[in-house]
Protein backbone atom coordinates (compact mmCIF):
# COMPACT_ATOMS: atom_id res chain seq x y z
CA UNK A 1 0.00 0.00 0.00
CA UNK A 2 3.07 2.25 0.61
CA UNK A 3 4.72 1.29 -2.04
CA UNK A 4 1.51 2.14 -4.41
CA UNK A 5 1.17 5.90 -2.81
CA UNK A 6 4.54 6.63 -3.45
CA UNK A 7 4.25 5.79 -7.27
CA UNK A 8 1.36 7.69 -7.52
CA UNK A 9 3.15 10.37 -5.76
CA UNK A 10 5.65 10.29 -8.25
CA UNK A 11 3.64 10.56 -11.18
CA UNK A 12 2.32 14.04 -10.08
CA UNK A 13 5.55 14.83 -9.02
CA UNK A 14 7.27 14.20 -12.70
CA UNK A 15 4.26 15.67 -14.20
CA UNK A 16 4.28 19.30 -12.29
CA UNK A 17 8.27 19.14 -12.95
CA UNK A 18 7.44 18.85 -16.89
CA UNK A 19 5.09 21.96 -16.52
CA UNK A 20 8.17 24.26 -16.33
CA UNK A 21 9.50 22.83 -19.14
CA UNK A 22 7.14 22.61 -21.34
CA UNK A 23 3.73 24.41 -22.65
CA UNK A 24 0.97 23.61 -20.53
CA UNK A 25 -2.90 23.03 -21.93
CA UNK A 26 -5.96 24.39 -20.15
CA UNK A 27 -8.31 21.16 -20.68
CA UNK A 28 -11.98 22.31 -21.45
CA UNK A 29 -15.04 20.73 -22.42
CA UNK A 30 -16.63 17.07 -22.43
CA UNK A 31 -14.40 13.95 -23.76
CA UNK A 32 -15.41 10.73 -24.48
CA UNK A 33 -12.82 7.64 -24.39
CA UNK A 34 -12.74 4.22 -24.74
CA UNK A 35 -9.73 1.98 -23.52
CA UNK A 36 -8.37 -1.91 -24.28
CA UNK A 37 -5.34 -4.03 -23.60
CA UNK A 38 -3.84 -5.85 -20.80
CA UNK A 39 -3.72 -6.89 -17.31
CA UNK A 40 -1.92 -8.16 -14.61
CA UNK A 41 -2.85 -9.28 -11.52
CA UNK A 42 -0.39 -10.27 -8.49
CA UNK A 43 -3.04 -11.48 -6.34
CA UNK A 44 -2.81 -12.07 -2.62
CA UNK A 45 -4.74 -15.17 -1.90
CA UNK A 46 -5.64 -17.01 0.96
CA UNK A 47 -2.15 -18.84 2.27
CA UNK A 48 0.09 -16.22 1.90
CA UNK A 49 1.10 -16.90 -1.27
CA UNK A 50 0.63 -14.19 -3.99
CA UNK A 51 -0.69 -15.54 -7.72
CA UNK A 52 -0.10 -14.09 -10.89
CA UNK A 53 -2.98 -13.71 -13.17
CA UNK A 54 -2.77 -12.02 -17.34
CA UNK A 55 -5.68 -10.86 -18.80
CA UNK A 56 -7.83 -7.90 -20.29
CA UNK A 57 -8.83 -4.89 -19.29
CA UNK A 58 -11.54 -2.46 -20.78
CA UNK A 59 -12.84 0.85 -19.58
CA UNK A 60 -14.98 3.59 -20.43
CA UNK A 61 -14.67 7.03 -19.47
CA UNK A 62 -16.92 10.34 -19.65
CA UNK A 63 -15.46 13.50 -18.57
CA UNK A 64 -15.71 16.99 -18.43
CA UNK A 65 -12.34 18.80 -17.89
CA UNK A 66 -9.88 17.54 -15.35
CA UNK A 67 -13.07 15.26 -13.58
CA UNK A 68 -14.75 11.89 -15.43
CA UNK A 69 -16.48 9.24 -14.55
CA UNK A 70 -14.72 5.82 -15.54
CA UNK A 71 -16.32 2.46 -15.71
CA UNK A 72 -13.29 -0.74 -15.87
CA UNK A 73 -13.94 -4.44 -16.56
CA UNK A 74 -11.28 -6.72 -15.92
CA UNK A 75 -10.53 -10.31 -16.27
CA UNK A 76 -7.60 -11.73 -15.63
CA UNK A 77 -6.52 -15.48 -15.29
CA UNK A 78 -3.60 -18.18 -14.17
CA UNK A 79 -3.86 -21.67 -15.29
CA UNK A 80 -2.23 -24.61 -12.79
CA UNK A 81 -2.47 -22.32 -9.53
CA UNK A 82 0.53 -23.83 -7.13
CA UNK A 83 0.40 -26.60 -8.70
CA UNK A 84 -3.18 -28.19 -8.12
CA UNK A 85 -3.79 -28.57 -12.26
CA UNK A 86 -6.72 -26.06 -11.43
CA UNK A 87 -6.68 -22.25 -13.20
CA UNK A 88 -7.81 -18.73 -11.05
CA UNK A 89 -9.20 -16.24 -12.26
CA UNK A 90 -10.82 -12.46 -11.28
CA UNK A 91 -13.58 -10.97 -13.28
CA UNK A 92 -14.08 -7.66 -11.69
CA UNK A 93 -16.42 -4.83 -12.56
CA UNK A 94 -15.79 -1.54 -11.41
CA UNK A 95 -17.26 2.26 -11.16
CA UNK A 96 -15.73 5.87 -10.26
CA UNK A 97 -14.55 9.27 -10.59
CA UNK A 98 -10.98 9.70 -12.28
CA UNK A 99 -9.36 12.70 -11.87
CA UNK A 100 -6.77 14.57 -14.13
CA UNK A 101 -4.27 16.62 -11.81
CA UNK A 102 -1.82 17.73 -14.99
CA UNK A 103 -2.27 17.74 -18.49
CA UNK A 104 0.77 18.30 -20.77
CA UNK A 105 1.32 18.16 -24.45
CA UNK A 106 2.14 14.57 -24.86
CA UNK A 107 1.28 12.86 -21.16
CA UNK A 108 -1.97 13.36 -18.80
CA UNK A 109 -1.68 11.75 -15.36
CA UNK A 110 -4.48 10.89 -13.73
CA UNK A 111 -5.82 9.44 -10.32
CA UNK A 112 -9.19 7.25 -9.63
CA UNK A 113 -11.04 5.45 -6.93
CA UNK A 114 -13.51 2.83 -8.50
CA UNK A 115 -15.98 0.76 -6.62
CA UNK A 116 -18.32 -2.56 -7.53
CA UNK A 117 -17.77 -6.11 -7.30
CA UNK A 118 -15.76 -8.81 -8.39
CA UNK A 119 -15.66 -12.75 -9.54
CA UNK A 120 -12.81 -14.60 -7.89
CA UNK A 121 -12.60 -18.60 -8.66
CA UNK A 122 -9.80 -20.90 -7.80
CA UNK A 123 -8.38 -23.49 -5.43
CA UNK A 124 -8.78 -23.47 -2.08
CA UNK A 125 -6.19 -24.77 0.58
CA UNK A 126 -7.83 -26.35 4.20
CA UNK A 127 -6.81 -26.53 7.33
CA UNK A 128 -6.95 -30.39 7.23
CA UNK A 129 -4.64 -30.95 4.36
CA UNK A 130 -5.30 -30.66 0.72
CA UNK A 131 -7.00 -28.37 -1.38
CA UNK A 132 -10.88 -27.62 -2.28
CA UNK A 133 -11.17 -28.62 -6.28
CA UNK A 134 -12.38 -24.89 -6.76
CA UNK A 135 -15.23 -22.42 -5.49
CA UNK A 136 -15.93 -18.99 -6.08
CA UNK A 137 -16.85 -15.61 -4.28
CA UNK A 138 -18.80 -12.72 -5.84
CA UNK A 139 -18.16 -9.74 -3.56
CA UNK A 140 -17.50 -5.55 -3.33
CA UNK A 141 -14.20 -4.79 -4.71
CA UNK A 142 -13.06 -1.31 -4.84
CA UNK A 143 -9.58 -0.26 -6.44
CA UNK A 144 -7.23 3.43 -5.79
CA UNK A 145 -4.65 4.36 -8.21
CA UNK A 146 -3.27 6.45 -10.59
CA UNK A 147 -1.41 6.25 -14.01
CA UNK A 148 -0.67 8.78 -17.21
CA UNK A 149 -1.99 8.67 -20.74
CA UNK A 150 0.54 9.06 -23.23
CA UNK A 151 -0.68 10.61 -26.69
CA UNK A 152 0.70 9.18 -29.78
CA UNK A 153 -2.21 11.44 -31.87
CA UNK A 154 -4.86 13.34 -31.63
CA UNK A 155 -7.11 10.71 -30.73
CA UNK A 156 -5.45 7.88 -29.42
CA UNK A 157 -3.41 7.76 -26.21
CA UNK A 158 -1.24 4.67 -24.44
CA UNK A 159 -2.66 4.25 -21.33
CA UNK A 160 -0.50 2.97 -17.89
CA UNK A 161 -1.74 2.26 -14.60
CA UNK A 162 -1.18 0.74 -11.28
CA UNK A 163 -4.26 0.12 -8.67
CA UNK A 164 -4.48 -1.26 -5.31
CA UNK A 165 -7.26 -3.60 -5.90
CA UNK A 166 -9.32 -5.42 -2.38
CA UNK A 167 -11.24 -8.48 -3.40
CA UNK A 168 -12.53 -11.24 -1.50
CA UNK A 169 -11.79 -15.14 -1.75
CA UNK A 170 -12.48 -18.62 1.06
CA UNK A 171 -9.29 -18.74 3.35
CA UNK A 172 -8.46 -22.39 4.44
CA UNK A 173 -11.37 -22.64 7.09
CA UNK A 174 -13.88 -21.94 4.18
CA UNK A 175 -14.63 -18.57 5.46
CA UNK A 176 -14.52 -15.29 3.23
CA UNK A 177 -11.77 -12.82 3.79
CA UNK A 178 -10.41 -9.61 1.99
CA UNK A 179 -7.65 -10.22 -0.39
CA UNK A 180 -4.94 -7.28 -1.46
CA UNK A 181 -3.92 -7.35 -4.77
CA UNK A 182 -1.89 -5.03 -7.07
CA UNK A 183 -3.10 -4.68 -10.69
CA UNK A 184 -1.25 -3.47 -13.77
CA UNK A 185 -2.87 -2.43 -16.84
CA UNK A 186 -1.39 -1.20 -20.24
CA UNK A 187 -4.08 0.17 -22.93
CA UNK A 188 -4.71 1.89 -25.97
CA UNK A 189 -7.00 4.69 -25.67
CA UNK A 190 -9.74 6.25 -28.73
CA UNK A 191 -10.88 9.51 -28.07
CA UNK A 192 -14.19 10.19 -29.32
CA UNK A 193 -14.57 13.51 -28.15
CA UNK A 194 -11.44 14.53 -27.11
CA UNK A 195 -10.25 17.60 -24.46
CA UNK A 196 -9.93 20.98 -25.98
CA UNK A 197 -6.23 22.05 -25.23
CA UNK A 198 -5.72 25.37 -24.96
CA UNK A 199 -1.67 26.18 -24.81
CA UNK A 200 -0.22 28.73 -22.55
Amino acid sequence: MKALFITLFCFVLCATNASAQSPVATATGRTIDVSLGYSYVSRGDSHSNRVGLKGEDASFTFGASRLAIRADLGYARAADVLGTGRHSDVLSYLAGPAFYPTTHRHVDTYIHALVGGAKVTGPVLLNRGGFLSGGWVNKIAWAVGGGADYWISDSIAIRSGVDYMRTAYFDSSLATRSQNNIRTTATVVYFFRKRSRRWR
